[in-house]
């Protein structure tokens, strides 16, 4: 039986030989850096030594995780870490979907592939580039807004001392740097559903509203489930390049977008101590693992072939 199986696998690798030697890099880097560094997880419940190494440092129990969970800001960090997250995907799935949609129904294919072509472009823009656009919009004396405001003759605002704001700025930075890669995803679903769905619509008296309704948003769910259980893999990991590259070390703007990820960066800067780090590290991934096992368990119930496994 198993002898059969492998016969099996290796003749399905000969017949795709191609198709599979172009998912070997990324098979490699996941074996490399998913599988063989399993082991340095041990480094979160030891006094991490250079030169004795992983498997000769003296174990000290959960005292790395003190470190951070007996800290006066440990779940003020978690809570923003989990809301920015669940922001960043709840708002970017709908405006991805909502602009899928749209170019979806616009009848210029030209002005719709320069507009998805032009909601792409920040994808790949650096978060360095895109905090010095952030600080010319928001900058206390020369920022943009500043200076609209004054013309405006309103009275101007310290952006950058005042948390409140910038859970929304933060949320719509990420929408409009990320929601391109997502609305590509979504328009190659919808161009894949059988036009004779919406024919046979037509024909019945449906109208294109009816047919978004109960054609293209019903077949689009699989793909928008798929994302957000992946997504919610990572609600406890910080964006830190986007926090760190915009807020950098400004402390007036910790109680509302200091997220895990800064926050250990900031004491590891100090203290130096990497098993400290792994030990959130591993925080972070059992939380996420429980959250997509979680999540999928329900999806699987409610809905069983739309869960991911």
């Amino acid at each position: 039986m198993i002898k059969s199986k492998i016969q099996s696998t290796f003749k399905e690798i000969r017949r795709n030989s191609i198709a599979y030697s172009l998912a070997l890099p990324a098979v490699i880097y996941t074996f490399i850096f998913g599988y063989l560094t399993l082991p340095y997880i041990l480094i979160s419940f030891q006094q991490f030594n250079y030169k004795l190494g992983i498997w000769k440092s003296p174990f000290v129990g959960f005292d790395n995780f003190k470190f951070f969970f007996l800290s006066d800001r440990a779940w003020q960090v978690t809570f923003n870490t989990i809301r920015l997250n669940f922001l960043f995907i709840v708002v970017g799935t709908a405006a991805a979907l909502l602009l899928a949609i749209l170019f979806n129904e616009l009848r210029s294919r030209r002005f719709s592939r320069i507009m998805q072509s032009t909601i792409l472009f920040p994808h790949f823009l650096s978060w360095v580039i895109i905090s010095y656009v952030i600080y010319s919009f928001f900058a206390a004396n020369y920022g943009l807004l500043n200076q609209t405001l004054a013309w405006l003759g309103i009275p101007q605002q310290n952006w950058y001392s005042e948390p409140r704001y910038w859970v929304p700025i933060l949320v719509t930075v990420n929408v409009w740097k990320e929601v391109g890669i997502s609305l590509v995803i979504y328009l190659a679903v919808i161009a894949g559903i059988d036009s004779s769905l919406y024919e046979a619509a037509t024909i019945d008296g449906a109208n294109r509203r009816r047919q978004i309704r109960y054609i293209t948003l019903p077949l689009l769910m699989p793909t928008v489930i798929i994302l957000s259980l992946l997504a919610l893999g990572k609600i406890m990991y910080g964006d830190f390049d986007m926090i760190y590259a915009i807020i950098k070390d400004n402390g007036l703007l910790y109680p509302t977008v200091d997220v895990i990820d800064t926050y250990v960066f900031r004491a590891l800067r100090t203290i130096g101590n990497p098993a400290q780090a792994m030990a959130v590290g591993l925080y972070q991934s059992i939380v996420g693992f429980i959250l997509v096992f979680g999540v999928n368990t329900v999806v699987r119930k409610v809905s069983p072939d739309n869960s991911l496994f």
